[in-house]
């Protein structure tokens, strides 16, 4: 029997922040949105930029900490699986997507402390760092 692999890695931003639910069951559910970009120049030199959407759902544990950390605008690195759905709407018209399901989340923007802005003086400018090895 031949084995099959799903798996996507995607870093990007998050498009929305993140919106989290409850099944009837209770178990939490979170989902947002993550873009990503790519450049390129086509044969003229032209550079151009493709933007991707992706729809990202994270349950249970990972989902509380995706609603507690990530907002608008951070950069994520997401791992996980593709799923697809199919279904009809009441109308009869059919509808497709894919989504992203979460495995792994790390966020990958830079921890900001208001207090600190990056135009001020460091205390530690002009002098050696120790290193403890």
């Amino acid at each position: 029997m031949s084995r099959g692999l799903n798996k996507v890695m995607i870093i990007g931003h998050v498009g929305r922040d993140p919106d989290m639910r409850y099944t009837p069951a209770g178990a939490p559910v979170t989902t947002f949105s993550v873009a990503t970009s790519r450049s390129w120049k086509n044969a003229a030199g032209e550079m151009h930029t493709e933007t991707e959407w992706f729809t990202v759902v994270a349950w249970n544990k990972l989902a509380e900490i995706c609603k507690k950390f990530l907002t608008t605008g951070k950069q994520v690195y997401i791992e996980g699986v593709l799923r697809s759905s199919k279904w009809v709407d009441a109308e009869g018209i059919k509808h497709n997507s894919v989504e992203i399901v979460a495995r792994e989340m790390l966020i990958l923007s830079e921890k900001r402390d208001p207090n600190h802005s990056s135009t001020e003086s460091d205390d530690t400018e002009g002098t050696e760092e120790e290193y403890p090895f």
